[in-house]
C-alpha cells in the first residue's frame, strides 16, 4: 500500500474534512494548505496527485494522536523518515486507544482471523528474534475492518447491492 491510499482510505473511515486533516497536520506542529491535502487524496492516476512522503505521513498519524488523545507534555515526538506497515499499524493503534483484542476484532470483522502471538510481533522491536513484518495484506485488511466498524452503513449498503 502506498502513502496516499492510506491517506484516502484514513480519510474516508473516519469522515474526515478538508479543515479537519488541516487541523490534524497543525496539531502535529506542521502546518499544511488545502492545496497540498487535495493533492495527496486525488487518485493516483490523476496527474495532479502528489506523492505523500513518509515522514508526512508520520507527522499526520503524529497529529491524529495528538488531536484524540491529546498531546503529551515535553517535546512533540520526532516523525519518522521511514513508515513501515508495522508503525502505521502502532500509531492506529496509540491513535484510537485500541487493546490487542481489540485490534483482533477489527480483523475478524475484515474476515482475517490470526492469534494474539501473531498480532504482538507486529508490535515488537525489530530486532527481537519474535518480530515480524506486518505485511500489506494484514493492514488493508486492518483498515477494513475498521471501515466495517466506524462506516458501518456504507459496509451494508455494499453487503445488500450483492443480494
Amino acid at each position: 500500500m502506498n502513502n496516499n491510499d492510506i491517506l484516502r482510505r484514513i480519510r474516508y473511515i473516519f469522515d474526515l474534512t478538508d479543515s479537519k486533516m488541516i487541523a490534524i497536520f497543525n496539531s502535529a506542529g506542521y502546518g499544511v494548505t488545502r492545496t497540498q491535502v487535495s493533492e495527496w487524496l486525488k487518485k493516483d492516476d490523476d496527474p495532479a496527485c502528489k506523492k505523500c512522503s513518509d515522514t508526512k505521513l508520520a507527522i499526520f498519524f503524529n497529529g491524529l494522536i495528538n488531536d484524540w488523545r491529546g498531546k503529551q507534555e515535553g517535546p512533540p515526538p520526532i516523525p519518522e523518515k521511514r513508515l513501515t506497515n508495522n508503525i502505521i499499524l502502532r500509531k492506529l493503534k496509540i491513535a484510537l486507544n485500541l487493546r490487542n483484542e481489540d485490534i483482533l476484532g477489527i480483523m475478524k470483522l475484515s474476515h482475517l482471523v490470526i492469534s494474539k502471538h501473531e498480532l504482538s510481533a507486529f508490535f515488537r522491536k525489530i530486532d527481537h528474534k519474535h518480530y515480524r513484518d506486518c505485511k500489506d495484506q494484514i493492514l488493508r485488511n486492518f483498515l477494513n475492518g475498521l471501515q466495517v466498524k466506524y462506516r458501518p452503513e456504507i459496509h451494508l449498503k455494499a453487503a445488500f447491492k450483492w443480494k
